[in-house]
C-alpha cells in the first residue's frame, strides 16, 4: 500500500498529522516518516511510473530513474538527520512545516510533468517560508515574506513557461528542456532563482540565517539542491550554465570574508558550492553530470553539519557574530569536532566527502578546454577553504577566548552531527558506495598521487596566506557591521517603486473622485429640472460610495482590456 502512494506524501502526511499527535509521540513520528520514505524509494527502484488524471491531463505524479533516486535517497536521509536534531523542538509550526516541506521537496523531484512539479514547487516555498517565521523575531517575518515572494514568483515563471512549452509541443513532460524557445528561457529563470543565480541570490542570505537554530538546517538542505536537480533534469550541456556557475562559485567569497554572522557565511558558502554543481551540469559531460549530483549530495551533508554546529552554538550561547564567539572548545568540544569534519568535507581533504566529489567537477572542466573556468574554480576552492574550512571554526571555537562558558548542544544535536560526520568520513574514503548511485556510469578514481598531492599543496598554500594575512593584520577583521549585497538595489528599487504607485494610484482616484463628483452634481440637477428618474438615483448614490465606484472602474478596465 505504501508503496502506491506517490513520494513525499508520507512526509506531507506526517507533516500534518504532527499537530494533531500528543506531544510524547511528535518526535517518534518525525523519524518514522523519513524511514518509511527511505523504504518506499527502495522498494519502488527506478523505472516507476505513477499516473493520474486530472485538469483534463494525464500527469505524472511519480517517474524514478537513477537521477531522481539519487536525490531521493539524500532527500530522506536529510529529513532523518533534521528530525534527530530537532527532537528537542515538540512545539510551534516548525516541526510540522519542515516535514510538508521535505515531502513536497521529495514529490518535486520524483514529479514527471510541468503541472506536478509546479504544484510541488509552490508547495515547498509556503512551508519553507513557515519554517523561516517559526524563527519567532521580527527579522525573521521580514525575510519570510521576501522569501515567499522570491519563491512564488520562482513558481510564476515555472508555469509562465510551462503553458507556453504546453502550447508549442502540446506536452507537460518534464525531459530536457533547453533555451531554444521563450518558454525554456523562462524555466530556466525559475530554476535560476531556486538555484540562487547571481544577482537573484540574496533570498538565501536573507532568509537562512533568521531561522530558528534547528530551522536554518532544514532550509539548508532542500530549496536549492531542489534547483539544481531541476537544472540536472531540463538543462544538462547548457553552455551558459558554465559561466553563470563559475561566477556563483566566485563571487561569495568575498562577501564571506567580511561577514560577522557565521550562519550568514555559511549561507554565501552554499552559494559558492551551488556554482561548482552549476558548472558540472552546464558541462553536461558523465563525469560533470555526476560530479554535480555527487556534490550536491555530499554538499547536503556538510553543509548541513555546519549549520548544525552553528546552530549549537546559537542555542547555547544566543549568538553566532565571530567578534563574540571564541574559545568555545573548552565548553564545547564534540560540537567544536564535529564542526572541523565539516570544514574539511567542504574544503576538500583527502578522506572527506567534497575531495571525491568537487574533483570530478574540476577534472571534467579542465578536460573539456575550459581553462578559465577551472582557474575560477581553483580559486573557489582556495577562497572556501578561508572562509569555511578556516573562519568558522576558528572564530567560532577558537581565537580570542571570549569568556563564554556554557553546556554542550543537547545529546539529540550531538547524534545528529555524529552521524552526519560519520557519513561525510565514510563518503571520503569509500567514494564508491556514493558513485553506484549516480545516474550515469563512472570512471574516475578521486584517490591519485597527482590529484592528492596537489590538493594539499592548494589546501597548505590557503592556510599559510590566511595566516600570513591575520599575522599582519590584512585578513578582513570580524566587524559589527551590515555588509550591503544586490539587494539594496532590489529593496531601494522596489521602496521607491511602491511609493511612486502610491502617488499614481492617489492622483488617479483623487482625479476619478473629482469627476465622480461633477457627473452626480450635474446628474442631480438634471432631474430636478425634468423630474427625470434620475433624482431617485442621485439620492441613493452617497458621496462615500468608495467600493461601488471602484468595482465599475475595474468592470470598465476588465471590459476595456477583453476587447484589446
Amino acid at each position: 500500500m505504501i508503496a502506491e502512494l506517490p513520494a513525499g506524501f508520507i512526509l506531507i502526511a506526517a507533516g500534518l498529522l504532527l499537530p494533531l499527535v500528543p506531544r510524547a509521540g511528535k518526535g517518534a513520528l518525525a523519524l518514522a516518516a523519513p524511514v518509511l520514505a527511505f523504504a518506499q524509494l527502495l522498494w519502488i527502484g527506478p523505472e516507476y511510473r505513477l499516473e493520474a488524471e486530472a485538469f483534463g491531463f494525464t500527469l505524472e505524479l511519480v517517474r524514478t530513474d537513477r537521477l531522481s533516486l539519487a536525490f531521493g535517497y539524500i532527500f530522506t536521509i536529510a529529513a532523518f538527520l533534521n528530525a534527530v536534531y530537532s527532537w528537542h523542538q515538540r512545539d510551534g509550526a516548525e516541526q510540522p512545516a519542515a516535514l510538508v516541506y521535505a515531502g513536497s521537496a521529495l514529490a518535486a523531484v520524483f514529479a514527471g510533468d510541468l503541472l506536478t512539479l509546479f504544484v510541488f514547487w509552490e508547495l515547498s516555498a509556503v512551508a519553507a517560508a513557515l519554517v523561516v517565521w517559526a524563527g519567532g523575531r521580527p527579522r525573521a517575518y521580514g525575510a519570510g515574506m521576501r522569501y515567499l515572494t522570491v519563491q512564488l514568483t520562482s513558481g510564476l515563471l515555472l508555469a509562465a513557461g510551462a503553458a507556453l512549452r504546453y502550447a508549442d509541443t502540446g506536452s507537460l513532460a518534464f525531459d530536457f528542456i533547453g533555451l531554444d524557445t521563450p518558454a525554456g528561457a523562462l524555466i530556466l529563470l525559475a530554476f535560476g532563482i531556486k538555484c540562487a543565480f547571481p544577482f537573484l541570490h540574496n533570498w538565501l542570505q536573507d532568509a537562512y540565517p533568521e531561522a530558528s537554530p534547528t530551522g536554518t538546517v532544514v532550509l539548508s538542505a532542500f530549496t536549492t539542491k531542489l534547483g539544481i536537480y531541476a537544472l540536472a533534469r531540463g538543462f544538462p550541456g547548457t553552455e551558459a550554465l558554465i559561466w553563470i556557475g563559475a561566477t556563483m562559485a566566485a563571487f561569495p567569497i568575498f562577501y564571506a570574508v567580511i561577514e560577522n554572522d557565521l550562519r550568514r557565511v555559511l549561507a554565501y558558502s552554499l552559494n559558492n558550492q551551488l556554482g561548482f554543481m552549476v558548472v558540472g551540469i552546464g558541462l553536461g559531460t558523465a563525469m560533470g553530470l555526476n560530479g554535480a549530483i555527487a556534490h550536491a549530495f555530499a554538499d547536503i551533508l556538510f553543509k548541513g553539519l555546519l549549520f548544525m554546529s552553528m546552530g549549537a552554538v546559537l542555542l547555547r550561547t544566543g549568538t553566532v557574530n565571530g567578534t563574540d564567539l571564541g574559545g568555545l572548545y573548552k565548553s564545547m568540544p564534540w560540537t567544536t569536532g564535529f564542526c572541523i569534519v565539516g570544514a574539511a568535507s567542504i574544503s576538500a581533504f583527502p578522506l572527506f566527502s567534497g575531495f571525491v566529489t568537487k574533483s570530478m567537477i574540476m577534472t571534467s572542466t579542465a578536460q573539456e578546454g575550459y581553462q578559465w573556468v577551472w582557474l575560477i574554480l581553483l580559486f573557489a576552492s582556495a577562497g572556501v577553504f578561508h572562509h569555511a574550512g578556516i573562519k568558522i571554526p576558528f572564530f567560532a571555537f577558537f581565537a580570542h577566548d571570549s569568556g563564554i562558558r556554557c553546556k554542550e548542544a543537547p545529546v539529540p544535536m550531538l547524534i545528529a552531527m555524529g552521524i552526519t560526520a560519520a557519513l561525510c568520513i565514510g563518503i571520503g574514503c569509500f567514494p564508491t558506495m556514493l558513485y553506484a548511485l549516480l545516474p550515469l556510469p563512472v570512471v574516475y578514481e578521486p584517490y591519485t598521487a597527482a590529484h592528492v598531492l596537489a590538493q594539499l599543496q592548494l589546501l597548505v598554500f590557503s592556510a599559510l596566506a590566511f595566516s600570513w594575512l591575520m599575522r599582519n593584520g590584512i585578513y578582513p577583521p570580524e566587524l559589527r557591521s551590515v555588509n550591503l549585497d544586490f539587494d539594496w538595489i532590489f529593496r531601494g528599487l522596489g521602496r521607491r517603486g511602491v511609493m511612486g504607485a502610491e502617488v499614481v494610484i492617489y492622483l488617479g482616484w483623487h482625479c476619478a473622485s473629482q469627476w465622480k463628483e461633477g457627473l452626480q452634481d450635474r446628474i442631480a440637477g438634471a432631474a430636478r429640472r425634468y423630474h427625470a428618474p434620475g433624482a431617485i438615483f442621485a439620492r441613493t448614490w452617497p458621496s462615500g460610495s468608495s467600493a461601488l465606484w471602484m468595482m465599475i472602474v475595474l468592470l470598465a478596465l476588465l471590459i476595456a482590456g477583453y476587447l484589446a
